[in-house]
């Protein structure tokens, strides 16, 4: 075996090694899907936070009737719950804060409670 292909087989390796370990710990905690579109706050409040977890820093609250522009939902294994990221522009004062939200109370069906996702495996 020459060096040229000694390098390439490390180089393969080495790749595929790291390909795994990113997976494993991408999957490790949440599990996410990509979507895009607009809906409204059906809950009277909901806590937008900082991650996709009941332990994350709250960055603001948004209200009934908010609107949200959402572009993700992230399943949190550990807490068995539905988040939604997205950025929501309040009624009351005009301001935008993106974060994630419980899925119940921010969802593309605009009704309580939603239809979720399957959970991820």
């Amino acid at each position: 075996m020459t060096v040229h292909h000694r390098v390439r087989r490390a180089l393969a390796v080495g790749s595929l090694g790291l390909a795994v370990a990113a997976g494993s710990l991408a999957g490790a905690s949440t599990s996410q899907a990509g979507d895009t579109g607009h809906t409204t706050i059906s809950c009277k409040a909901v806590k937008v936070r900082t991650d996709p977890s009941k332990k994350a820093t709250v960055v603001g609250i948004a209200y009934r009737h908010d609107k949200i522009a959402y572009d993700q939902f992230a399943y949190k294994r550990a807490e068995k719950t539905w988040y939604t990221r997205g950025t929501v522009t309040r009624k009351s004062d005009g301001n935008k804060v993106r974060g994630y939200m419980i899925y119940d109370c921010a969802n593309p069906y605009q009704s309580n409670p939603a239809p979720k996702p399957s959970i991820p495996k």
